[in-house]
C-alpha cells in the first residue's frame, strides 16, 4: 500500500469508517505482532496486546493529530500496552516461565529463539528498526530515548544475535 493510499484510510478511518480501519489493521498487524514478540516473548499475551492496541486504537484516533505519523502513534501503544502486560505478569513470572511450546510454523518459533538471545533491552530496537522499518530518529521518539542510545542497543543486540547464529 503506497503512503497516499495509508493517509487515505487513516483519514477515513478517524471519520469512524470502520472497514477503514479494519483494512489499516490488518495492513499493519504483522509488524505489530512482532514488536509484541519481541517485547513478551509469548504469543498469548502478544495476541492480548493486539487486541488492547487495536480497541485503544479505535478509541483514541481522533487523538492523532498528522495521519503520517499512523504507524508511530500505534506502535507507541502497543508498546504501552505490552509493558502494562509485562508489569503485570511480573507476579506470576516463576510459575510460567515453564511455558509449553504452542502450535505456531516454524518462521514464529525460529523467530523466538533468536529474540530470546538478545538481551531484552536490545530487543525492541532491532524489531523496529530491521523489521519495521522504522529510522531510528523515529524509535527513539517512540520509546524516549537519545538516538545514540539507540544506535547503541541496534549495535549490540546485532552483536548478540551474530553470536546466536554462530553458535547454532
Amino acid at each position: 500500500m503506497k503512503s497516499s493510499e495509508i493517509k487515505f484510510w487513516i483519514q477515513k478511518a478517524q471519520r469512524r469508517d470502520k472497514d477503514a480501519f479494519t483494512e489499516l489493521m490488518e495492513f499493519y498487524m504483522k509488524d505489530m505482532y512482532r514488536t509484541a514478540i519481541a517485547i513478551l516473548m509469548n504469543e498469548e499475551d502478544a495476541a492480548d496486546a493486539l487486541q488492547d492496541t487495536i480497541l485503544t486504537c479505535w478509541e483514541k484516533l481522533y487523538t492523532l493529530k498528522k495521519p503520517e505519523f499512523f504507524k508511530t502513534w500505534m506502535t507507541r501503544v502497543l508498546i504501552n500496552h505490552c509493558c502494562d502486560m509485562k508489569r503485570k505478569n511480573a507476579v506470576y513470572k516463576d510459575i510460567e516461565s515453564c511455558e509449553e511450546p504452542s502450535k505456531c510454523d516454524e518462521y514464529n518459533l525460529e523467530l523466538k529463539e533468536a529474540y530470546a538471545s538478545v538481551n531484552e533491552r536490545y530487543r525492541l530496537p532491532l524489531e523496529l528498526y530491521y523489521s519495521q522499518g522504522f529510522k531510528m530518529r523515529e524509535i527513539a521518539e517512540i520509546l524516549s530515548l537519545p538516538v545514540n542510545t539507540i544506535k547503541t542497543r541496534i549495535s549490540r543486540g546485532r552483536k548478540e544475535l551474530e553470536e546466536y547464529y554462530r553458535g547454532c
